[in-house]
């Protein structure tokens, strides 16, 4: 069972990709979820008043793929469908490339498009950190405070992390562990004496 995905470690500089008097500004973020898109395109509008394009991929998921290519106003998939074709031959995901365009003042035709923000995000990329993560689940385990070394100690045993704690009478645990391990670490959980773990959504 595969439970790992490549992402990029944290956002790329800068980089600069010019075609016949047009300049195209190449950025990649680590995101999690759609929301953090738009705010990301406002802080380059600004960065880049005179630009006309600001033309973006992004893929999230790892089992479940949700993507989105937008061209802002080039010829249709001329420009993010290229850039999401670099972000899928990267094998990144939780990945946004956003390439900024300046009209140079020569029009470069569909194919010319094309090519340079392939280009652009191509460079981008090289640009990355790139690194593997795990596809982790997370599980809430619930108990009274008696039995709290007996939980403890598996935690200790496994490896798990605590992602989060609430110790009072009755205690509450989150953890998280790596899918390929979850099955395991559920029944090892689930087959003890007042111990409840449910899967947390």
């Amino acid at each position: 069972m595969k439970d790992t995905y490549n992402t990029i470690a944290f956002p790329s500089e800068e980089i600069l990709f010019k075609e016949k008097g047009s300049k195209f500004f190449g950025y990649a973020y680590p995101i999690t979820s759609e929301e953090e898109v738009k705010p990301i395109i406002e802080v380059l509008k600004k960065q880049h008043p005179t630009a006309c394009h600001y033309c973006y991929a992004y893929q999230l998921g790892s089992e479940k793929i949700n993507y989105r290519a937008n061209d802002d106003g080039e010829p249709s998939n001329s420009a993010g469908m290229p850039i999401y074709g670099q972000i899928q031959s990267f094998s990144v995901t939780n990945t946004l490339v956003v390439i900024v365009r300046i009209f140079g003042g020569t029009k470069l035709g569909v194919g010319g498009l094309i090519t340079a923000y392939k280009t652009a995000a191509q460079l981008t990329l090289e640009n990355c950190s790139i690194i593997e993560k795990t596809i982790d689940v997370h599980y809430l385990i619930s108990f009274d405070y008696k039995n709290m070394n007996k939980v403890m100690r598996i935690i200790k045993e496994k490896n798990l992390e605590i992602v989060h704690q609430k110790m009072e009478m009755s205690c509450e645990i989150e953890i998280k562990c790596r899918k390929k391990n979850a099955e395991q670490i559920f029944d090892i959980f689930n087959s003890l004496f007042e111990i409840e773990m449910k899967l947390k959504e």
